[in-house]
């Protein structure tokens, strides 16, 4: 304290405190100053995240800015993306890149990259780009819920590999472009995922490296191009597999040797040339050696099912799901579209009896609009063009119903895609 002396106006005086006080006084000083830098930084500086990765974790973030340096197979001039360029040593060339980007390494064994594609002019039907837009829509539906990449290709990367045969280079080029993904699953432009939830089981597949939908007695026995569909299929990214393209596609128009494989195709299938009766033949004629015991026809579910048995059900399947949800609680619940992967596990046990594919009451997995042709509108005589129109809309709104739920609103008729509403709490309670 500062004390002033009125008489004669002396030099001021201070009244000094003992050591202990100044000390403490000193310490709380110091503490509150702490206090006040962390608290006003904390509040002034925007928050900056660990931008660095603990990469063997069980689920890192990718490191999307990390390419070091070090030479690998892309910065070889003969290597290509191109069926003319033959590659070798892929596994060799995928694990050192892994290697050199460790951040992709974890959980690389269930990757997958989703590959579908259309042509790069415009629809001729007066709708098809419409429900291109819709169909395309729907499978970045399903990529987003379980976290997968997407390609979608409308050029022709082999002008000599037109119309069916074009998925085979494009397939091949996605394998070098991703060397993180384990599994390429490519879907015809006309194929929808009718059930979000389901999750192909890729521990299945361990000793496989190719996977199509089918019925193996057609295809072995009967040797019917019917046998199986070329519209959905997954195929490892590995060695084996780009050999394998390069035999699939030597039956096609690229090939010298087309011609000769279109009359062994015939003789064999009674039917043309196109991609799905050359992998008839190379399952048939391969199933029985080393090389063919990699490949298997599914049939425990619709990993490509055909719409003209799916749509039809689509009204019963719905009102099933509502009866499991009204006595399940923990479906009905409301959550986050990020979580949605837990609530399909929470339904897997009660669909234990509800069978799969035909006459079952689970939800289709994917549904294929084979013969319909959307965009050339070029469709089967078999069906009408309203008929393809209807179950279309019917099977992409089930699909959307689905995604919607998780934003709060819902199709009341399957048959109407433009009107939504909104659901109550606890729907369907």
């Amino acid at each position: 304290m500062v004390v002033f002396s009125h008489a004669n106006w002396r030099k001021p005086t201070i009244r000094t405190l003992d050591r202990p006080s100044i000390f403490l006084a000193g310490a709380l000083t110091a503490l509150i100053i702490l206090w006040a830098f962390f608290f006003f930084s904390t509040i002034n500086s925007p928050y900056k995240p660990n931008t660095t990765c603990n990469c063997y974790q069980p689920d890192p973030a990718f490191n999307l800015q990390f390419d070091p340096p070090v030479s690998t197979f892309y910065d070889d001039p003969s290597f290509g993306y191109t069926l003319n360029k033959p590659i070798t040593n892929w596994d060799k060339k995928r694990e050192i890149w892994l290697t050199l980007h460790p951040s992709f390494k974890p959980r690389s064994r269930d990757r997958v990259l989703v590959v579908t594609g259309s042509r790069s002019t415009p629809c001729k039907s007066p709708i098809g780009d419409h429900f291109l837009l819709k169909f395309y829509r729907n499978k970045v539906d399903y990529c987003r819920i379980h976290g997968y990449d997407i390609f979608y290709n409308n050029v022709l990367l082999d002008r000599n590999m037109p119309s069916c045969w074009a998925k085979i280079p494009t397939v091949r080029a996605a394998m070098v472009a991703h060397p993180e993904a384990e599994w390429i699953w490519w879907l015809d432009e006309d194929a929808a995922f009718t059930d979000m939830e389901f999750k192909i089981p890729f521990e299945k597949y361990e000793g496989y490296n190719f996977v199509v939908h089918g019925w193996p007695k057609e295809v072995y026995e009967k040797k019917s191009w019917l046998g199986l569909n070329a519209g959905s299929f997954l195929i490892r990214n590995c060695q084996w597999s780009l050999d394998f393209l390069d035999s699939w596609a030597d039956m096609g128009p690229r090939s010298k040797n087309y011609d000769k494989w279109a009359d062994v195709l015939f003789n064999v299938f009674h039917h043309g040339s196109d991609d799905q009766t050359a992998l008839g033949y190379l399952l048939l004629k391969d199933h029985q050696k080393w090389y063919g015991k990699k490949m298997l026809i599914e049939t425990g579910y619709y990993l490509e099912g055909y719409w003209v048995v799916i749509v039809d059900t689509l009204k019963n399947i719905t009102e099933r799901y509502l009866e499991m949800e009204t006595s399940a609680g923990m479906l009905r619940r409301r959550h986050a579209e990020k979580v949605s992967e837990r609530y399909g596990v929470l339904r897997e046990p009660l669909l234990k009896d509800a069978g799969n594919e035909f006459g079952s009451w689970r939800r289709p997995f994917v549904t294929h609009f084979a013969g319909c042709q959307p965009c050339n509108g070029k469709h089967n005589p078999l069906f009408t063009a309203k008929g393809c129109r209807d179950a279309m809309n019917k099977a992409l709104n089930f699909a959307d119903n689905q995604v919607l739920r998780n934003y709060g609103f819902v199709h009341r008729n399957l048959s109407d895609p433009s009107v939504v509403s909104p659901l109550p709490f606890d729907y369907p309670a």
